[in-house]
């Protein structure tokens, strides 16, 4: 019997992830398959943008759906990339408690597994308590920079 190896958390063991703040959220295709379009580069501008396929158009709909179940949610900035999605969540103090992180993430995920009629997605997800002004603006620019920097990716096939 072969045992695997441990897990490091993918949590900070002693954070509440239902407080109020921003959260960068990544989480991947299964297996990183590219489903969810492709990276196309404009000569002119040297700017990459993502083309998305009738799957990525299924995650951008839910995606952009996350403040309507979750009105303490609120959509920050986005961008899905052929074999993963890179988000930030501001969750708002609106009175009520919101859903955690993971719980909001478990059920985008399973929304879009629910219409695609499969599901695509890696188990787990990776998180980042932004801490600060300078954290929120270099994530925000990694975010905005992510299609440019895909044909960099180890994932990127011509």
């Amino acid at each position: 019997m072969t045992t695997r190896p441990e897990r490091k958390p993918n949590r900070l063991q002693t954070y509440d992830y239902q407080l109020p703040g921003y959260y960068f959220i990544t989480f991947c295709t299964a297996d990183r398959a590219c489903l969810l379009g492709h990276v196309t580069e404009a000569e002119e501008t040297q700017q990459s943008s993502m083309i998305l396929s009738e799957t990525g158009v299924v995650v951008d709909e839910a995606i952009r759906a996350i403040p309507v179940h979750y009105p303490g949610a609120a959509l920050d900035k986005y961008v899905i990339m052929p074999n993963h999605v890179h988000l930030i969540l501001a969750l708002q103090d609106e009175g009520a408690p919101c859903p955690s992180i993971s719980r909001i993430v478990q059920q985008l995920k399973g929304i879009i597994t629910k219409r695609l009629g499969k599901n695509i997605w890696q188990i787990h997800f990776h998180d980042h308590v932004i801490r600060n002004e300078q954290d929120y603006r270099g994530i925000w620019q990694y975010i905005d920079n992510n299609p440019t920097k895909w044909f960099l990716d180890r994932y990127y096939v011509p």
